[in-house]
């Protein structure tokens, strides 16, 4: 199994402050199931940036699908980002397209025909519980609801990677544990898997998972173990 990412001494910086992002060297298999994690403002949002192509590093080196992303020219950019599924915080639905809308955003702009979209967005949002909210838009759900049509839109075109950034954050342990059991299902297709989260019990429920914790914008631990997940001052209890 090759490597779908690699990190060289990556360095991220906005502006002319300190740096978010220092030294940052690791791969990520392909296949593979990652968490990251690490206390609020260590940089785990800054690094997934870098990982689906939103942002590029200040400094070192990054290969992604085998190509090498800092010297790539922009207008290349684009067919890369269609093989990556993004869970944002902040949901970022469409306000004007309903949650079915919305899910099957992904296959549209991929060209599907509209005969084979149908099936899948139905049974991506049965999946997440909103087979009765499929017509409602952004503003009438609430943020458990948007933040499960968020993960379906991410997933429904089966991304080569797929990124979430606290994923189950808006929804309860029991919708947050099926979510979970969703991603691993989607990485036994063969798809990498890398979720930022703060909550370690979540960790465990994936055994062959591995974990990269960030601290202070640097990487603590790039392939720790996940069976006894450290604990810190940090972490939530």
């Amino acid at each position: 199994m090759g490597n779908i990412v690699q990190f060289d001494n990556v360095g991220l910086r906005y502006g002319t402050g300190a740096e978010t992002l220092s030294n940052i060297s690791f791969t990520l298999a392909s296949g593979g199931f990652y968490f990251l994690t690490g206390p609020s403002g260590a940089g785990k949002t800054s690094l997934l940036k870098l990982l689906y192509l939103a942002q590029r590093p200040s400094r070192g080196a990054i290969r992604l699908f085998g190509q090498d992303l800092v010297t790539m020219r922009r207008d290349r950019l684009p067919p890369l980002r269609r093989r990556i599924g993004v869970v944002f915080q902040d949901f970022r639905l469409v306000p004007h397209l309903s949650a079915f809308d919305n899910v099957a955003l992904p296959l549209r702009l991929s060209g599907t025909d509209e005969r084979e979209i149908t099936a899948p967005v139905e049974e991506m949002l049965a999946w997440v519980g909103l087979s009765d909210r499929a017509s409602a838009r952004p503003a009438t759900l609430s943020g458990g609801e948007q933040q499960r049509v968020a993960i379906a839109r991410a997933v429904i075109g089966r991304p080569d990677m797929l990124v979430a950034d606290e994923p189950t954050g808006n929804v309860d342990p029991d919708m947050a544990l099926r979510l979970l059991h969703l991603f691993d299902g989607l990485n036994r297709l063969g798809t990498t898997i890398v979720v930022a989260t703060h909550d370690l019990h979540l960790i465990g429920r994936i055994s062959s998972a591995r974990m990269m914790r960030l601290d202070r914008g640097q990487l603590s631990d790039p392939t720790g173990d996940l069976r006894y997940p450290p604990r810190t001052n940090d972490d939530p209890a």
